[in-house]
């Protein structure tokens, strides 16, 4: 099985790339962030003709909005709601063998890393403790679950251009990289991208649109994931950073599609 996860920044804008992804790598499943548009007006159409029948989608006009596009029949679709907000970021649903997908789009926290002068940042905060209380209390760790997504935070040295220099800036502070971890620690998930590549190497999934040659530039941060629980950590075959995509023309997503292979 493979999945991709992709923070597409409108889908509607972006179609065109969303079928490329789809003709060169072939995903059996797709998981958006940041659609932005309401359900009625989602492009089912290219995507059924490409084989993706199946689909849970929760969006909003113009902002946030996640998908799962599938392949493979869904089951127990569900919309979890944060933070007293309905602001469309997690969406769940099982894949054949109860294999349940959840994919969130984690607020990104504004510019001010202070919850006192920020509100974004204290949104952010206060969505991560929710997640950290939800899990162990709602599901199990020997439960077969991946979760995927635009998690807005870079949690390791390698994960962004220049640790020292990240430390004061939101995606990167050590209040979030303290509860991303928390969160990591709730079932055991295993970070599936840092299976493949050590640790020890730079790893970006996100490149800023304020850069005028990102790729020059290359100050990249990994704010995209993809976990799963313990029982399917064995089953973990592949990873790939689809960092072509940053380019691809005529309007690219400042994030670019991260893809694991599942083992039968």
């Amino acid at each position: 099985m493979r999945i991709a996860t992709w923070n597409i920044n409108s889908v509607r804008l972006r179609l065109d790339l969303l079928l490329r992804l789809i003709d060169e790598a072939r995903p059996d499943v797709i998981c958006l962030q940041e659609t932005k548009t309401i359900d009625d007006c989602f492009p089912r159409g290219p995507l059924a003709e490409r084989g993706y029948v199946h689909a849970h989608i929760h969006g909003m006009k113009g902002y946030n909005g996640v998908a799962i596009l599938s392949r493979l029949p869904l089951a127990a679709p569900a919309v979890h709601h944060w933070c007293d907000r309905q602001d469309c970021r997690h969406i769940s649903a099982a894949l054949p063998g109860g294999i349940e997908v959840h994919n969130i789009y984690l607020p990104s926290g504004g510019d001010i890393p202070d919850p006192e002068q920020n509100e974004k940042f204290a949104h952010k905060l206060r969505f991560l403790d929710e997640m950290i209380a939800w899990w162990p209390a709602n599901r199990s760790a020997d439960r077969p679950m991946v979760l995927v997504g635009d998690l807005n935070i870079a949690p390791l040295e390698h994960d962004v251009w220049s640790h020292k220099q990240m430390l004061g800036v939101v995606s990167h502070t050590p209040v979030e990289v303290e509860k991303l971890t928390a969160l990591g620690s709730t079932l055991g998930w295993v970070d599936a991208m840092r299976r493949f590549v050590p640790d020890d190497l730079k790893l970006y999934t996100w490149w800023s649109y304020r850069a005028r040659d990102w790729a020059a530039a290359d100050r990249g941060r990994r704010l995209d994931h993809v976990w799963v629980t313990p029982p399917l950590a064995p089953a973990l075959s592949g990873c790939l950073v689809a960092r072509e995509a940053r380019g691809w023309e005529p309007k690219p997503s400042d994030h670019v599609p991260v893809i694991v292979d599942l083992a039968p």
